[in-house]
């Protein structure tokens, strides 16, 4: 454990123009024993002739020979490399150069129980950077978090290899909420430990899969059938998976099927008035729901 090596995996897909950043950010960092495998899916660009020209032994290519998806990526990357310790990179984001030296000392001073180590960050849009939300949570409740909700970035983890070796892979059937998925059944096990630094950047652009409103209804139908058994031990976390399909689906305009989501989690946990409002809005079609639910949160901002 004195120095023990990192093998950090950057999937990537068509970002010839962005990997470079993500690069050059693992070259400046201060803790050195890494390996870095860049896992192309199957892209169409540059991408190739960007990472030939890094000369550094330590980082490696693979190709994909067609686009399989980000969960196959990060499953390539895990099973070709070797280290102790595993980070994500998304080819779009970068890391401050004390970001694994950070997490490290981290896990030189916790006990065994610790499996990953987390971290906060910029959001950067516009060339702006701006500090994302990180709050020190009760480390005996953080699988009741995440079961709610997803509150660890994929690009922020530093994990131990032996929470896969007991967990399994990345799940290849979740186009979105992969990383959710593996938190939810790593910290079943394992404790995750939260360094409360911004110490990544996130860069918000249009191509992002999170903007794809009809995959990420999907991935949490997916979230809540995978997850049921745990989920429906506590109701109100249950419920909250409902609502928030049938507000997902409200937006998207399928109306019925929001209706049906948001019904049953009042079923579940009858005692949220946002539920009953979301209903009744519901009731006045998608145009109308957008608009209401849209004032709510700008009244909620002020």
């Amino acid at each position: 454990m004195r120095n023990p090596k990192i093998s950090i995996i950057i999937p990537t897909y068509n970002r010839a123009d962005l990997l470079p950043q993500a690069i050059d950010s693992v070259l400046k960092q201060t803790y050195r024993n890494w390996e870095t495998m860049i896992v192309d899916d199957g892209s169409t660009d540059e991408t190739e002739k960007v990472v030939k020209k890094y000369r550094d032994s330590r980082i490696h290519y693979i190709a994909h020979q067609s686009n399989l998806g980000s969960s196959s990526a990060r499953n390539t990357g895990i099973k070709k490399t070797k280290g102790q310790f595993i980070a994500f990179l998304d080819s779009d984001d970068e890391w401050l150069s004390e970001k694994l030296a950070c997490q490290m000392q981290v896990f030189k001073n916790k006990s065994n129980h610790c499996g990953v180590v987390y971290t906060g960050g910029y959001m950067v849009k516009n060339n702006k950077e701006i500090l994302a939300k990180s709050v020190e949570i009760n480390l005996n409740n953080f699988y009741e978090k995440i079961l709610f909700k997803n509150i660890v970035g994929s690009s922020t983890v530093l994990i131990k290899r032996e929470c896969f070796d007991k967990v399994g892979l990345y799940d290849v059937s979740l186009i979105n909420y992969q990383d959710w998925d593996m938190w939810i059944r790593i910290s079943k096990y394992y404790q995750f430990i939260l360094v409360n630094l911004p110490l990544i950047k996130y860069h918000i652009h249009p191509d992002q899969l999170s903007e794809n409103l009809a995959g990420i209804i999907e991935a949490r139908k997916r979230i809540l059938f995978k997850h049921r058994n745990e989920l429906k031990k506590r109701r109100f976390v249950y419920s909250h998976h409902y609502y928030r399909i049938g507000n997902l689906s409200c937006l998207l305009g399928e109306i019925e099927e929001g209706r049906k989501f948001i019904s049953q989690g009042i079923s579940i946990y009858p005692y949220h008035l946002k539920y009953y409002l979301s209903l009744f809005l519901s009731l006045f079609g998608s145009s109308f729901y957008k608009f209401s639910i849209q004032k709510a949160k700008a009244l909620l901002k002020l």
